[in-house]
């Protein structure tokens, strides 16, 4: 039998017998089994509880990870305050760990206690501020953390891009050689099936050496080694090259690649090799998203930025499918690809074919190289009405340094 009385003296000594009288008829005993859940994290419950024997185990998701048990509370704490003292949903669970016995008042019980003591309503809302403060740093632990595991795995995966595209390289290289070489020969050149075989050798291989590229430009980039040579660069004549290298593909998927060059526009100082490389990859990608019969526009135009001064700026537009505001900026990390992997389609143009997750990463760094930036809008995804997308780059007319 719990002597209500001589639980609340001894729990709330500074208040008044009289009050504590008559809190004695209003309160709850409650028996709970171990493992038995009290406070749901989420709930609306207007109950605080105040430990009579026994042991409890507060616990607490954090961004949708595992639950975490922050503390446990034994005879004489309390808790369920934070919820009536905020006028919130539960912060989170609280069950039992063995057989326990608790005092439990409702909100009219627990304002009246508070109105009979100020100095316990002090110690109460210290005791919230304390708790609420010892559950942000166990978060900004669990941040920490994460991000040293996050730091690790990219180091991880970056090590494993110059490490693969090295070892890639050079077996690469014997088999593109010795291709050649086959295809040279009186015997290969005399059977048009040799031949054809031959020819699909030689575009599997370079397509692989475009990837080892890629992934090694990639280290470059982590790494800041990537050189930049700037030198005049003719916009209209890169653009034109893309035109002229994806005609054969254009036309297989009957798409169309228009380029608008708005006004005079000058030559910019900047790596012709690496800006090939880059606007190579959103032209790639805008074929990849947009499907068949579909439209592809490169418009550029002289304009002056705030803090870079005279620019140039290039939209690559297309009429695909989209991409969703939620993904807008994460698609230029390393190694993101957008839905389901596994249902992407393989090749390098086909529509939402699929490839390592590096060419906006690559763009990314190439234009930030070169003291540009780079977006994209898009009003979202949908495949049946194409919003299409709309990356754009801002490239200063002068170097970086400039």
């Amino acid at each position: 039998m719990v002597d209500v009385l001589a639980v609340l003296s001894e729990a709330f000594p500074d208040v008044q017998p009289r009050v504590l009288h008559e809190m004695a008829r209003l309160v709850q005993v409650q028996d709970y089994p171990p493992a038995e859940l009290i406070c749901k994290e989420g709930a609306f419950e207007d109950v605080f509880y105040l430990i009579v024997s026994g042991e409890v185990a507060i616990s607490k998701h954090f961004d949708g990870s595992d639950e975490r048990i922050l503390r446990t509370s034994g005879p004489g704490d309390f808790f369920g305050e934070m919820a009536l003292i905020q006028d919130e949903p539960r912060s989170a669970n609280v069950r039992t760990t063995r057989d326990t016995t608790v005092l439990a008042f409702d909100r009219k019980v627990f304002e009246q206690l508070l109105a009979s003591s100020p100095s316990l309503a002090w110690r109460m809302v210290r005791t919230t501020f304390d708790r609420l403060r010892s559950n942000d740093q166990t978060a900004l632990d669990d941040l920490r953390a994460a991000y040293l595991t996050l730091t690790k795995l990219d180091q991880a995966k970056l090590d494993f891009i110059e490490i693969a595209a090295h070892e890639l390289r050079t077996p690469l290289t014997v088999v593109q050689g010795y291709t050649d070489v086959l295809g040279k020969h009186p015997a290969v050149r005399a059977d048009p099936e040799l031949a054809e075989l031959i020819e699909g050798i030689l575009r599997g291989s370079a397509r692989l050496h475009e990837v080892v590229d890629g992934m090694l430009d990639i280290s470059k980039l982590d790494t800041d080694t990537l050189q930049v040579s700037f030198v005049p660069v003719p916009l209209p004549m890169l653009f034109s090259e893309l035109q002229s290298n994806f005609a054969g593909v254009l036309g297989q998927r009957r798409l169309t690649l228009e380029i608008r060059q708005l006004g005079e526009v000058p030559y910019i100082a900047g790596d012709p090799v690496l800006l090939r490389k880059a606007f190579y990859q959103l032209v790639i990608n805008a074929i990849k998203y947009t499907p068949d019969g579909g439209a592809i526009t490169i418009s550029y135009w002289l304009t002056d930025v705030e803090a870079m001064g005279p620019a140039v700026a290039i939209v690559i537009e297309d009429t695909g499918i989209g991409i969703d505001p939620e993904y807008q900026q994460v698609i230029f990390e390393k190694f993101y690809q957008i839905g389901t992997v596994a249902l992407h389609s393989s090749g390098k143009t086909s529509f939402k074919g699929g490839g390592p997750g590096l060419g906006l990463a690559l763009v990314k760094g190439i234009i930030e190289a070169h003291g540009g930036l780079v977006w994209v809008e898009s009003k979202g995804h949908d495949e049946e009405t194409l919003p299409g997308s709309a990356f754009k780059v801002l490239l200063p007319v002068g170097t970086p340094e400039a």
